[in-house]
C-alpha cells in the first residue's frame, strides 16, 4: 500500500507519477505528495493532469485521490500531479502553530494533556478532523470548514488540551505571547522515526489522550516532530522547517467543548493580521472615547464601571424614595375601624410596589395597602398587618375583573386583570 510522502517531503508542489487503478473519479497512483485528510488536517488542493482534486483520503488499498470529473488518463498511464501552494504552504504553517502553541501551554498550564487539533479551512464538503495528531487513523466529526480565501472567522485552527488551569484572559494572553515569541526565536522544526516503545517511554512526546491506547499496536515505529527546545508531538503532517516560517500568531478565543477539556483558537496568515489589527483599531477608538492613553482604558473603564454602580445604586435608592412617597399620597379609606391605603402607582413593576407596600405597612400607620399598576393589564398589590386576609383580598379582584394571582395573609398580588386602574380602585374602596 502505498503512503503519501507529502509528511517528510513538505516542499514538493509538482510530481510524476503512475496511475494504478481509476474507478469512477477515484485515483490511486504509484506515490503521492497530496497529503490525505488525516490528524486533524485537512486534504490537499490541487489538480492531476487537467482534473481538479476534491478530496483526498487514505485507505487500505492507498491514498485515494478524487477528482471533481472521470479523468481522461487510465490505469498504467503517467500523469502530472500539482498540489496547490498557498493552501499547503498555509496548513504547514497553521499545523506547526499547533505545536507551538502546546509548547507555550507546557509552560504556563497544569495538568497538561494533549486533546486533538483541527484546522477548520478545509474546502466545503471536507470534515475538520478530530482524531490523533499522529500518523494514524484519525476520529472525525462533521465539521465543514470554510474557503480558505474567506474571514478570519473561517480561518481557524484549533487546539484542545485538559488541563487543571483555569485558562483566564492573563494565561490566554501569556499563551499568545509564548507562542508569538517561539515564532520570533526561529526554533528549528525536525521530524523523525522512533521505536514505539521509545516513544512512549518519553515524558516529553505529547499523544492524543483518546485515542493513545492501542494506536500504534500494530505499528514498530512513531513519526515524532520536534520543534527545537520547545514541543515534541507524535505527529504525521506536513509542518514547516522553522518557526519563523509561521508568521504571527493571533489567539483568537478559548471554550471548554467537553468535561475537562479546554479548547483555544488561533489564526495565522492574514486572517490572524486582519484580526489583530482590528483589535488594535477598536483599543484606539476605546482611548479616544475615554480620552486616555491606550495603556490607560483598562483603569479608566474600572473607574467608570464603579462610578456607573454608585448612580445606580443612588438611582434605586431615589426610585425607592419616590415610590414611598407615591404610596403615602394615595388616599387613606376607613374600613371597618381599619385605615386602608389605596390608589394607583404607576411607573414601578410589581415587585418594587408589593416590597414598598410593605415597608409601609411595618413603618407606618396603615393597616392594609393595597397599590394598583400599570395601564393594559393591571395589576395589584395587597399588605396587610394580618387583620385583613391579604389573599382573599386578591381573590376578590380577579374573580371580578379575571386575571390571577395568589399569595398569604399578609401579602399577595395578581395580575392581567381585565379592567381600568381607576375601576380596581374603586372596588377596593368599596
Amino acid at each position: 500500500m502505498s503512503e503519501s510522502l507529502a509528511p517528510n517531503n513538505p516542499g514538493v508542489r509538482e510530481f510524476e507519477a503512475t496511475v494504478e487503478s481509476v474507478d469512477g473519479t477515484d485515483v490511486v497512483l504509484s506515490e503521492t505528495y497530496f497529503y490525505p485528510e488525516g490528524g486533524g488536517q485537512p486534504a490537499d488542493r490541487g489538480t492531476l493532469g487537467d482534473e481538479l482534486v476534491v478530496d483526498v483520503q487514505p485507505t487500505d488499498g492507498g491514498v485515494v485521490h478524487t477528482l471533481a470529473e472521470p479523468p481522461a488518463f487510465d490505469a498504467g498511464d503517467d500523469v502530472v500531479g500539482v498540489v496547490d501552494d498557498d493552501f499547503r504552504t498555509y496548513c504547514m504553517r497553521a499545523h506547526t502553530a499547533s505545536h507551538v502553541l502546546y509548547g507555550a501551554a507546557r509552560r504556563v498550564l497544569d495538568g497538561l494533556g494533549y486533546g486533538g487539533f483541527g484546522i477548520s479551512a478545509a474546502p466545503t464538503g471536507r470534515r475538520d478532523s478530530d482524531g490523533a495528531d499522529a500518523d494514524i487513523d484519525a476520529d472525525t466529526d462533521d465539521g465543514t470548514g470554510a474557503d480558505s480565501g474567506g474571514t478570519a472567522g473561517d480561518e481557524k485552527v484549533r487546539v484542545d488540551f485538559t488541563t487543571t488551569t483555569d485558562v483566564d484572559d492573563d494565561v490566554f494572553v501569556e499563551l499568545e505571547r509564548l507562542v508569538n515569541r517561539a515564532v520570533w526565536d526561529a526554533r528549528d522544526v525536525t521530524w523523525e522515526e522512533l521505536p514505539v516503545e521509545e516513544a512512549r517511554g518519553r515524558d516529553d512526546v505529547a499523544f492524543n489522550t483518546k485515542t493513545e491506547e492501542g494506536v500504534m499496536s500494530d505499528a514498530d515505529t512513531v513519526r515524532v516532530v520536534s520543534v527545537d527546545g520547545w514541543d515534541w508531538a507524535a505527529c504525521g503532517g506536513t509542518h514547516v522547517s522553522n518557526t519563523a516560517e509561521i508568521g504571527p500568531v493571533t489567539l483568537l478565543d478559548r471554550s471548554n467543548p467537553g468535561e475537562g477539556m479546554t479548547r483555544v483558537e488561533f489564526a495565522v496568515g492574514p486572517a490572524g493580521i486582519g484580526r489583530r489589527a482590528a483589535v488594535h483599531g477598536a483599543a484606539l477608538d476605546a482611548a479616544r472615547e475615554l480620552g486616555v492613553a491606550v495603556d490607560d482604558v483598562p483603569a479608566e473603564a474600572a473607574r467608570l464601571r464603579a462610578e456607573r454602580d454608585d448612580l445606580a445604586d443612588e438611582l434605586g435608592a431615589l426610585r425607592e424614595e419616590v415610590l414611598a412617597a407615591r404610596l403615602a399620597d394615595c388616599d387613606a379609606v376607613d374600613r371597618d375601624g381599619l385605615t386602608w391605603r389605596v390608589g394607583v402607582v404607576d411607573g414601578f413593576d410589581a415587585n418594587q410596589v408589593g416590597d414598598a407596600a410593605q415597608r409601609r405597612v411595618d413603618d407606618s400607620a396603615d393597616d392594609v395597602v393595597a397599590a394598583v399598576g400599570g395601564d393594559d393589564a393591571p395589576f395589584v398589590v395587597v399588605a396587610t398587618d394580618g387583620d385583613v386576609d391579604a389573599g382573599d383580598v386578591v381573590d376578590g379582584l380577579t374573580d371580578e375583573f379575571g386575571g390571577g394571582g395568589g399569595g398569604g395573609p399578609t401579602f399577595a398580588q395578581g395580575g392581567g386583570l381585565d379592567a381600568d386602574p381607576s375601576d380596581v380602585v374603586a372596588a377596593l374602596r368599596r
